[in-house]
């Protein structure tokens, strides 16, 4: 699998408070984004493999809507995240 339990333990401890902390909104943001960037890569191989394709909107859906809560939530928080992620709107 691409995305190991070490992976994922990197990514939260960066984002997160902690390795544990798979909860916080920067952490899920940072381990969607990781996801999206693997299954855009795929889609660029295989341009018919449309249950991917629909995997790919989904997550792009469910992180536009972390992304706007935390702008309601903390802004600089946002643009903490978006900057270290290289995210744009």
């Amino acid at each position: 699998m691409y995305l190991t339990i070490e992976r994922k333990k990197e990514i939260f401890k960066k984002f997160g408070k902690s390795e544990f902390d798979t909860g916080s909104i920067e952490g899920q943001i940072a381990l969607f984004t990781e996801r999206i960037t693997h299954l855009t890569e795929h889609m660029k191989e295989n341009r018919k493999d449309f249950a991917t394709e629909r995997s790919l909107v989904l997550l792009v859906g469910k992180r536009r809507r972390l992304l706007d809560y935390l702008v309601k939530i903390d802004i600089n928080r946002y643009r903490a995240v978006i900057k270290e992620l290289g995210i744009r709107k």
